[in-house]
């Protein structure tokens, strides 16, 4: 009868263990990454072309969210909002980038605003707030995401003279 040598046989023995260990399966890998990802943050922020150029994030984001007031503000100083309600000095408006870059507006109006029409003036910023440039949408490690923010817009009155 052959013998094996000792360290063999204790090599055998001891590399047994290794085989015992769990691998995590592809779902729990999945779930435990996906778990520690913030989705509440994301790496980049919408940007237009004007902003591009910009690497400091915090000024790049600055400058998309100057960039969007202003556009919506001359938008809006074309029409008759301020008209039709004096009162009304700063609309918030909800403004969604989608993935596929597209946007969308929605006015946000205090719970108890019976005093305006939320349909109308929904109505006149759908109407106004179309033909922005591109927007590049935001990203998250790599893929563009869907992002919402609030924008307060000040209605300037226009004065006759």
């Amino acid at each position: 009868m052959k013998q094996f040598p000792f360290f063999l046989v204790l090599l055998f023995f001891n590399s047994c263990q290794y085989f015992e260990k769990q691998v995590p399966s592809e779902k729990e890998l999945l779930q435990k990454e996906l778990k520690s990802i913030n989705w509440k943050v994301v790496d980049e922020y919408p940007s237009v072309a004007n902003c591009e150029k910009i690497i400091d994030k915090k000024q790049r984001q600055k400058c998309f969210f100057d960039v969007m007031s202003q556009l919506i503000q001359e938008k809006l100083d074309i029409d008759s909002l301020s008209i039709l309600y004096p009162k009304l000095d700063t609309i918030a408006v909800k403004v969604t980038v989608f993935p596929n870059a597209s946007m969308k507006f929605e006015p946000q109006f205090p719970k108890d605003s019976v005093q305006y029409d939320t349909i109308k003036v929904d109505s006149i910023l759908q109407a106004r707030l179309v033909d922005f440039p591109k927007v590049n949408p935001a990203i998250k490690r790599g893929v563009p995401v869907k992002t919402q923010f609030m924008l307060p817009v000040i209605i300037k009155a226009k004065q006759n003279k």
